[in-house]
């Protein structure tokens, strides 16, 4: 149904399969990261407005853009953090 992987508090992917979505698995397992694996911080394409949007209403703040992303490639990434105002209390 889905599955995250984090590093170093950031936390490098989260997919959840299409049927799957809207039943609040995603939002669990963003919760377990955060208060079970302490993430703080996700990086985002800015052309996924799905995921930029999600991450937004669960407390996450965009602190900066890249032109590139990790691999150099012409995709603007979104680098976002959660805001100690808007920690787990949304979940």
């Amino acid at each position: 149904m889905g599955f995250l992987g984090v590093a170093d508090q950031n936390l490098e992917m989260l997919f959840i399969h299409p049927q799957s979505r809207g039943k609040q698995i995603g939002k669990t397992l963003l919760t377990f990261s955060i208060e079970k694996m302490n993430v703080k911080k996700v990086d985002v394409n800015e052309q996924n407005d799905q995921a930029v949007g999600f991450y937004k209403k669960c407390g996450f703040e965009t602190t900066s853009r890249s032109e590139l992303d990790a691999t150099g490639k012409a995709y603007p990434t979104l680098h976002m953090e959660l805001t100690i105002a808007n920690n787990s209390s949304h979940y």
